[in-house]
């Protein structure tokens, strides 16, 4: 097609010069010393046009000849780009193949090709990824002083306006994870905190912030990042709600005072205040600091509304209630008696109900609900040793001592 095209440009051509010069009579003179010279127009223009072309490849020429120098250096400049990259390809390939010291091998040599070539050593970027591979490979191989050592010198570099963002973000995330694996949380923590705003926020590095947090003994920072992390559906429902639970529990057992749990509670987020089992939790080590009153507080909106929670949350309330029972007010008599009705075939919640009543010394109510709560072998032990111990209180009291004894006989037989 191309030929095609050529050939009718040639005709076109070829029709207009016989049209413009076929009858063109006139004479060109050159007059130069006495000399002269007598030219046809057709013939001087044929000349001009051939002279334009000769000056226009001459200008070319030389052109050409006067930039061979440069063009040679570009060439070898070139070359020896290829070679870094061909060199950074075969240590992503080798990392990749879990062939760590050729990885290694082959990143060092691509920054040695850039170090010897003036042309690319302005190119931070490529000796900054350069560098994070070999790092890595060094980390592979637990070669952790050369690891090291290669990593300060890719954090330290100095970092041209326009360079890649996102390879100094690589940079310290994969820092931040190798002092993970080495179990130094304080160096992660503070990499990851000199990560920019947009890349704090990312899902990794909340997972790895997670991590830390969790290493470095810092629940509630830990129960942050989960959060964040569940809002971002980075887990799947179940296991976020399992492991933001683990982490308020963890946070709840590291408070070794009333004053200082009730602090805590404050700080959680109101999401996790609305779980029932975290504040069944919460409750649990207000019992054990003495402060049952707090417990029975954050207890009293769940219980309110135990049609709905599920079983096992009804069963996390309710054993919570118990061992926060001690000084419960009579305010709560009318829910509790509504409460054994509505699930009189839960043991939990009948154990629970059981306790109060006997708590506020109403042992007629108590004593039904507490052999029920002592027979049910779903019960933990512990519960049902508490529920034998209060029959035998009872049992006392009414001068039965037989009985008072079986019943403390039934509490040591539980494991």
């Amino acid at each position: 097609m191309r030929g095609i095209v050529w050939l009718v440009l040639l005709f076109t051509v070829a029709v207009v010069a016989a049209t413009l010069l076929g009858g063109n009579d006139g004479l060109v003179t050159f007059y130069w010393h006495g000399w002269r010279t007598d030219l046809s127009l057709n013939l001087f223009f044929i000349l001009l046009l051939g002279s334009c072309v000769l000056g226009v490849l001459v200008a070319q020429a030389v052109s050409t000849l006067w930039s061979l120098p440069r063009r040679a250096s570009e060439w070898r400049a070139q070359r020896r780009e290829q070679a870094a990259q061909l060199a950074f390809r075969e240590a992503l390939a080798e990392f990749f193949s879990a062939r760590y010291g050729r990885a290694r091998k082959a990143a060092e040599r691509a920054l040695a090709i850039q170090a010897d070539t003036p042309a690319l050593q302005a190119d931070g970027d490529f000796r900054l990824l350069a560098q994070l591979l070999a790092a890595g490979s060094l980390h592979r191989l637990q070669d952790r002083p050369q690891r090291d050592r290669l990593l300060a010198l890719a954090l330290a570099q100095p970092r041209k306006p326009g360079s890649l963002q996102p390879a100094d973000d690589a940079a310290r995330m994969l820092a931040a994870e190798w002092a993970l694996e080495d179990r130094d949380a304080e160096r992660a923590l503070d990499l990851l905190g000199q990560l920019p705003p947009g890349a704090a926020r990312r899902t990794q590095a909340l997972r790895l912030k997670l991590q830390a947090a969790r290493m470095a003994r810092q629940p509630l920072e830990a129960l942050h990042m989960a959060r964040l992390l569940a809002n971002h559906q980075a887990f799947s429902p179940v296991v976020a709600q399992s492991l933001l639970r683990s982490l308020a529990a963890e946070a709840l057992e590291g408070v070794h005072d009333a004053q200082q749990l009730r602090r805590l509670w404050g700080q959680l987020d109101a999401a996790d205040r609305r779980d029932a089992s975290v504040s069944a939790r919460a409750a649990l080590r207000a019992a054990q600091l003495h402060a049952h009153e707090d417990g029975r507080q954050w207890l009293r909106p769940f219980w309110d509304r135990l049609c709905d929670l599920s079983r096992e949350d009804r069963e996390a309330v309710a054993l919570a209630l118990i061992e926060a029972c001690p000084g419960i007010g009579p305010d709560w008599l009318p829910r509790l008696e509504s409460a054994a009705q509505a699930f009189s075939q839960e043991p939990a919640v009948v154990a629970a109900v059981g306790q109060a009543f006997a708590e506020r010394q109403l042992w007629g109510k108590a004593r039904q609900l507490l052999e029920q709560a002592a027979a049910a072998a779903s019960l933990p032990g512990q519960t049902r040793r508490a529920a034998w111990r209060q029959l035998a209180v009872l049992a006392r009291q009414e001068g039965q001592a037989e009985r008072a004894a079986e019943c403390d006989r039934a509490a040591a037989a539980i494991d």
